[in-house]
């Protein structure tokens, strides 16, 4: 399984930016889907989790209402749009994928990693 994440960039405060993250390798319906976020010096943190349907999803405190995220299983990706940014959402943004039912929010719940892609968020 591979993971390959994308959209990342330079915003300024407000702006929106979507990431993407393709999924190849086994049928990506079967896996429970997660972004996580690392900053400088700071452990990773979970951002946003998907079931395998997309029909439930979940947040962390920080992101709710500003944060969606997204499955498009006939196109093998999932996204993460990301409004009202702040600079304290800098960070490298991963996508997870787990084979687990249910939401998941812990980084050892997850089986396959993407590269990251950075967010970085100026004020």
């Amino acid at each position: 399984v591979q993971l390959q994440a994308s959209g990342g960039g330079l915003v300024q405060a407000g702006d929106p930016l979507r990431l993407s993250c393709a999924v190849s390798g086994r049928t990506f319906s079967t896996y429970g889907m997660g972004w996580f976020r690392q900053a400088p010096g700071k452990e990773r943190e979970f951002v946003a989790a998907i079931t395998r349907g997309g029909f439930s999803t979940y947040y962390s405190d920080s992101v709710k209402g500003r944060f969606t995220v997204s499955r498009d299983n006939a196109k093998n990706t999932v996204y993460l749009q990301m409004n009202s940014l702040k600079p304290e959402d800098t960070a490298v943004y991963y996508c997870a994928a787990n084979e687990r039912i249910g939401l998941r929010r812990a980084p050892h719940e997850y089986d396959y990693w993407g590269h990251g892609t950075q967010v970085t968020v100026s004020s």
